[in-house]
């Protein structure tokens, strides 16, 4: 949980590069969803906008609305989407895994480098 610049839950991601190299990384649900909608527009085929049965890019769950009372549970309830997500992402292929989007989302950010105390 952050409490800066307002109250929010961030999602812990150990990043490993195919150098060996090892980062860990702290990203918001919208961000994941953010990079979702890129994906989906940057490559509409991989999206099953025209069929769907040819979707290679992984489902996300999208935004809920919810009660304040309700956000650590939702937050709970994404982790495992947000693994599995991550997970296929990098096992799509390069053109899709390797693209901008994907590396700039992974990239450590200088937020992550200063994450707060709690």
């Amino acid at each position: 949980k952050r409490r800066i610049p307002n109250k929010h839950y961030v999602y812990i991601i150990k990043v490993t590069w195919s150098n060996g190299a090892t980062e860990v990384i702290y990203r918001r649900y919208s961000k994941f969803f953010d990079l979702q909608m890129q994906m989906l527009d940057k490559f509409p085929m991989e999206g099953g906008q025209k069929d769907p049965k040819q979707r290679i890019i992984p489902f996300l769950p999208g935004k809920i609305l919810f009660r304040r009372s309700h956000i650590r549970d939702v937050a709970v309830k994404r982790l495992i989407p947000i693994d599995e997500y991550c997970k296929a992402l990098i096992q799509l292929p390069p053109y899709i895994s390797q693209c901008e989007e994907v590396l700039q989302f992974f990239e450590t950010r200088p937020d992550d480098l200063t994450p707060p105390k709690e």
